[in-house]
Formats: C-alpha cells, structure tokens, sequence
C-alpha cells in the first residue's frame, strides 16, 4: 500500500510541474508579443516624429485688427438725372497695428478720396453686391495708394458696416 501512495503522489507533481510549465510559457509568450508591439510602435512613432521636425515650420498666426471711421461716407449719386443719396459706414481691417495708424494720421486724405470715389460711382452699380464688392475693392486701393504715398503700411481690406442707399 505504500507503494501506491507513492505513485500518486509524484504523479500529482508531474501534472502540477506541467501546469506551472504552460502557465510561466503562456506568460512570456503574452510578455513577449506585447513587447515587440511596443518597440514597433515605438520605431513608427519616432519616425513620424523626425518627418514633422524636418518638415519648415508653418508661418504663425497673426489675427485682424479693425478700426471703425466714426464719421459715415454721405454723398449724392447720379441715378438717370436724378438725384440720390448714399450713406456707407466704413471700417478698416490690417495685420498691422501701424498700418491703422498710419490711416488714422491721414484720415481727412482718406475720407476726402473715398468720399469722391462714392460721388463718381453709379446709383446702379451700388444696388448689386458685385457693385459694392467692386466698390470695396476700388476703396481698398485708393487707401492703399495713398498710405503708400505717405509711406505708411498698407490695409487689408475696407469693410462696409452700413450700406444705405435711396
């Protein structure tokens, strides 16, 4: 009887030295993949990262500046031998804090270019958007040539707050 204590016992041994064995393999096999996933994703992010650094750096924002003109543009309008009125509120955008500036230093300039340049447009051409997108345009370029000529910084766009016309 004692013979056979024995043998179940050092089989007992045997299946819990085989459990112990598929557990450690089952654990460096898990231990392993996640490492070599790890380094491959490692290799995948540095590379990126080097592609970022070698590419040129994009240019840094620079937000918008307004000023408002206080003062509307108010002028007649030849409409078919008749007359009208126009009324416009003005502002003016730049990247440039001197450029505004400079537009406020020679305002009566401006507004006295801006204020023929509204005179000599047609009542028709004020009634369309293409017309006042035109006319912003043309204003945007007499206050730019003139800011030139007093060797000021230029604007970006003029911009109309207030657009009535009767």
């Amino acid at each position: 009887m004692a013979e056979n204590n024995t043998a179940q016992t050092s089989q007992k041994k045997g299946k819990l030295k085989l459990v112990i064995t598929v557990v450690v393999i089952t654990l460096l096999a898990i231990g392993l993949s996640v490492a070599g996933t790890l380094w491959f994703l490692k290799d995948g992010v540095t590379s990126a990262a080097e592609e970022e650094s070698s590419e040129p750096a994009a240019p840094e924002f620079h937000p918008s500046i307004y000023t408002d003109i206080q003062k509307p543009l108010r002028t007649t309008v030849q409409a078919q031998g008749r007359q009208r009125y126009a009324q416009i509120f003005l502002s003016f955008e730049a990247k440039d804090p001197a450029a505004l500036a400079g537009a406020e230093k020679h305002m009566p300039l401006i507004l006295n270019q801006l204020n023929m340049l509204l005179g000599n447009t047609e009542f028709t051409d004020l009634q369309t958007p293409e017309g006042r997108l035109a006319l912003s345009q043309k204003m945007l370029d007499a206050v730019n040539k003139m800011l030139e000529q007093e060797r000021e910084p230029a604007i970006a766009r003029v911009l109309f707050r207030n657009f009535v016309v009767q």
